[in-house]
């Protein structure tokens, strides 16, 4: 019986072009991570439920993928990279040391609807600092997603904070604390519903009047500081929480560019487990794909599994989203090549003469490949330019008796002939590195 080849809605595959692309970017993270302290872990997909929906949010349990495993354990995949280093935290506490500042890139899964840039597997990159409920903490977050989209090139980024804190007082000078997890998902979906549907969905949880002082809070006017002062009246006055706000945005004017990080009270999370500062980043030209990178504090989420209380806060950036939004922008979406030098195959005698050619050039800091097969040149080169190799490497009998080599630059059609290996390696270093001169 012939099967169909055929792929569940909301996952991919992925050819090597996206691939590379991806790995570039996940590179490109990670070496920012480490520059900041962060230090790599991992966990597994496969959870059991009880952990995993223990504190995700009613919206997201109905999207987790759960079953009943072969043992007949209630199991289920994880739907982010939290809920599980909270599990992590709380099992490894004695093996670790804090604050413990780490970051994990893997896949995650949610049964949810799909659409440009979202899907049901996904990839996160998370970044967290565990065990100190600092406003260095808070503020190092912050400066690690900007960082990090400094490193990735991409343009027009800003980051929104708010903090749950304050909108939970605001809550509670208004009487509707007892409705304040479902407020909180209104709210986080105004963006994509607009104004008249979230007070419409305000106004049944509430009243028209706490409603209308709702939208007057998340849609608070003007300069960081105008803003607090709006949204810390509407709320009863100064707190701990509008504090941490005034402070975090003195530090961050110090050290950001101006328009980069602005006081959002819109933003809320609609995950139950944040409890203090809140973010989201955006791309301009891009809103439509939504936030690319989102996170926020929890201070309480490790007590789930541990007496020990262990504050933590700490970001997300969604690698799918943010290829999405660089595609919508035409930003970097040129076919990266997987190879820089491809050495030809001549004659089948000269084989360990190819691979020993290929050896110094990758010692140079090169990417390699030998061609197989013994073709014609021109089959060779078709080959290299399909998979994007940029140069060609051709040694016959003649030249290796006479000890040089040919270099091809395939975009210009242009030959560099007689050349020692040497001088080859010299020269490809320099074109691949330096394509301009």
């Amino acid at each position: 019986m012939e099967i169909t080849p055929r792929i569940l809605k909301g996952f991919r595959d992925f050819l090597p072009s996206g691939e590379i692309r991806r790995k570039q970017l996940i590179r490109i993270l990670e070496d920012q991570f480490h520059a900041f302290g962060f230090v790599p872990i991992d966990t597994p997909m496969l959870e059991y439920a009880q952990v995993l929906l223990g504190k995700g949010g009613g919206e997201t349990d109905k999207q987790v993928y759960r079953f009943e495993d072969h043992g007949g354990r209630d199991v289920a995949l994880r739907f982010d990279l939290t809920v599980p280093f909270a599990r992590y935290m709380a099992m490894h506490r004695n093996e670790l040391y804090l604050p413990f500042k780490r970051f994990h890139i893997s896949k995650v899964f949610r049964g949810e609807n799909t659409q440009r840039g979202r899907y049901r597997e996904f990839t996160q990159c998370d970044f967290d600092i565990v065990g100190t409920e600092t406003l260095s903490s808070d503020l190092e977050i912050v400066l690690m997603i900007v960082s990090a989209f400094e490193a990735l090139r991409v343009p027009g980024v800003t980051v929104h904070l708010s903090h749950r804190g304050v909108f939970n007082r605001f809550l509670r000078h208004h009487g509707a604390q007892d409705r304040g997890e479902e407020v909180l998902r209104v709210v986080d979906k105004l963006r994509k519903v607009g104004r008249e549907a979230t007070l419409e969905a305000l106004t049944e949880l509430t009243s028209r009047e706490v409603a209308e002082k709702a939208l007057a809070f998340i849609g608070a006017q003007g300069t960081y500081g105008e803003i607090l002062t709006t949204i810390e009246d509407l709320s009863g006055g100064p707190g701990p929480e509008s504090a941490r706000l005034r402070e975090l945005g003195a530090a961050l004017e110090q050290l950001v560019p101006a328009g980069t990080v602005l006081l959002d009270p819109s933003i809320t999370r609609g995950l139950d487990y944040y409890t203090g500062v809140v973010f989201e980043t955006f791309i301009k030209g891009a809103e439509n794909i939504g936030s690319v990178c989102s996170g926020g504090r929890y201070d309480d989420l490790v007590a789930l599994y541990s007496r020990e209380s262990m504050p933590g806060v700490g970001a997300s950036i969604g690698l799918d989203r943010l290829l999405a939004a660089l595609e919508e922008l035409d930003v970097g979406t040129g076919e990266p090549a997987a190879v820089d030098l491809l050495i030809t195959m001549q004659d089948t005698e000269l084989t360990a003469h190819y691979h020993e050619l290929a050896r110094t050039f990758r010692a140079a800091g090169l990417r390699v490949e030998v061609f197989p097969e013994q073709q014609k040149l021109g089959r060779q080169f078709a080959f290299a330019e399909r998979k994007g190799i940029p140069l060609a490497l051709v040694c016959g009998a003649e030249e290796k008796a006479s000890g040089t080599v040919n270099l091809r630059i395939l975009a210009d059609r242009e030959n560099r002939e007689n050349l020692k290996p040497e001088e080859a390696r010299q020269l490809a270093v320099q074109l691949i590195r330096n394509p301009e001169k």
